[in-house]
């Protein structure tokens, strides 16, 4: 249910796998996005499954509503529920007690913290807002909250690697124009797109040191959920909270 975990100074990250929840076929078993057509029960249910074993209140996780962009929300506790969820791409907050939580099945899932100033980010990062700048956008925005770069810790969890992202090759000429480290080759010599390691060098550049990326490509894990691999199938979390 629970992949990787790991925790600096009382900051708290974590991803999630496909298994261990209540979803059917084609989103078995953990589902945790709530767009993609599942049953709003089952989907419910998994969030408190992965809530819960995370030691955590599925009421005081915060989500969003992703769309590929590089707006950034500083939140200071869950949405109202009359306000409904924001369209961005990146939740930051400098307050304890809830957790943020970012959907993925392919795209970089970005959690940072800087224990220090007790803040802490969560991301999406797919390839339109890695061009967008949606990561040095949350390091940003975390500045602007007392953080510093030098402190901050990264962990990138699961994702469709280079050696399977395949595009056209005007498309990885676009993005590597944008972010040069991101372009790469499938492992059957097509053009292709690193992602994860677009993500890193923003995140190099921004001053952030401490990173870890997950080894776990998405598309060939029968472990997590791949859109590209499956098109209609679940999402992964991660999660970024703070003691």
């Amino acid at each position: 249910m629970i992949g990787p975990r790991d925790t600096v100074n009382g900051a708290h990250f974590a991803f999630t796998d496909r298994w261990g929840g209540v979803s059917a076929v084609p989103y078995e078993e953990l589902n945790l996005g709530g767009a993609v057509g599942d049953h709003p029960d089952a989907v419910r249910a998994n969030r408190e499954r992965a809530a819960k074993s995370l030691g955590l209140d599925a009421a005081r996780v915060v989500w969003m509503n992703q769309v590929h962009g590089a707006d950034v929300a500083v939140v200071d506790g869950p949405w109202d529920p009359a306000a409904g969820v924001p369209s961005v791409d990146a939740l930051v907050t400098d307050r304890p007690g809830f957790a943020l939580a970012v959907l993925t099945a392919d795209c970089v899932p970005v959690l940072l913290a800087d224990p220090v100033a007790r803040v802490a980010a969560a991301a999406h990062a797919g390839r339109p807002g890695m061009v967008a700048g949606v990561v040095p956008a949350t390091v940003r925005a975390m500045v602007g909250l007392g953080a510093e770069p030098a402190r901050i810790t990264a962990r990138t969890g699961p994702a469709v690697c280079g050696r399977c992202y395949e595009v056209p090759e005007a498309m990885r000429a676009e993005v590597a124009s944008a972010e040069p480290a991101a372009y790469a080759e499938t492992s059957w010599g097509t053009p292709a797109l690193d992602v994860s390691a677009g993500v890193h060098a923003q995140l190099e550049r921004a001053g952030v040191r401490d990173r870890e990326r997950s080894p776990v490509c998405t598309r060939e894990s029968r472990d997590h959920f791949s859109y590209r691999r499956d098109r209609t199938t679940g999402r992964l979390a991660g999660y970024v909270w703070l003691d």
